[in-house]
């Protein structure tokens, strides 16, 4: 899949601002996979999109212990995943992935522990530190074509 826009995240807020403008562009049906190493701020984006999603006083827990979390949003029950304690794709059976693909707005963080098969159609969002300061990140995102036409109103720079 190609790269459809690469930013340069300065810090937290940024990376907030880069959730609070994709939000409105999900429906129920997508799937966004938070790709990165350790401390590359994954949890940090999908806290941030869930707030932006379910409103900014909601608490939003890490689910590492839970390996999922679901909100209600507007406009569709959202699902977080956080696979990183999954050793078998075949876990995923007893999560409801397949449940939540169907008419939620789903976030996967360590997608990779899915195996070969990633949801259909998904973007990748991935997440990278820079060297220039501790809270700098570059964000890539990757899709395909319909993709690259939804996100064209999201603003250039992650500075919304």
């Amino acid at each position: 899949m190609p790269v459809i826009r690469s930013l340069t995240l300065p810090d937290e807020a940024a990376t907030a601002a880069l959730a609070a403008g994709l939000a409105p562009l999900l429906r129920p049906g997508d799937a966004l996979l938070l790709e990165g190493p350790l401390g590359a701020g994954k949890t940090s984006f999908a806290r941030a999109l869930i707030r932006s999603l379910c409103g900014q006083g909601m608490e939003v827990p890490s689910p590492s212990f839970n390996i999922v979390l679901t909100y209600d949003a507007p406009q569709a029950t959202l699902w977080h995943f956080d696979l990183y304690r999954i050793a078998d794709p075949r876990e995923l059976d007893e999560l409801g992935l397949d449940e939540a693909l169907q008419d939620g707005i789903v976030l996967i963080e360590w997608p990779e522990r899915l195996g070969q098969h990633p949801p259909a159609g998904a973007l990748t969002l991935r997440l990278a530190p820079l060297d220039s300061t501790p809270a700098a990140r570059r964000a890539d995102l990757i899709g395909d074509a319909s993709w690259t036409a939804r996100l064209a109103p999201l603003p250039v720079s992650a500075h919304v």
